[in-house]
């Protein structure tokens, strides 16, 4: 239990923005599933994913690495060559 007006006010928010991060995760991982489900995955679901985790590395909910890695591995499943994907994003 929080002693101070301050320390419960942060375990407020630290519980909103618990909630915002787990609600963003799952959605991102719900998509990964969706795009790994098929053979071959389209473009325009790509394109999704990659912009959802942009925003989830943006606001901090994803490291930026991670984010890059994630991303590169789902331009990796698209196939083609480097330039096609990059121009995809």
């Amino acid at each position: 239990m929080a002693n101070t007006q301050s320390a419960s006010k942060r375990a407020r928010q630290t519980t909103k923005r618990s909630l915002r991060n787990r609600r963003v995760l799952t959605r991102l991982r719900r998509m990964q599933k969706g795009i790994s489900a098929g053979a071959k995955p389209e473009a325009k679901d790509v394109r999704a994913m990659i912009s959802a985790i942009d925003k989830a590395a943006k606001r901090g909910i994803v490291h930026k690495n991670a984010a890059r890695r994630r991303k590169a591995r789902l331009n990796k499943s698209l196939g083609g060559t480097p330039a096609a994907t990059a121009a995809a994003e």
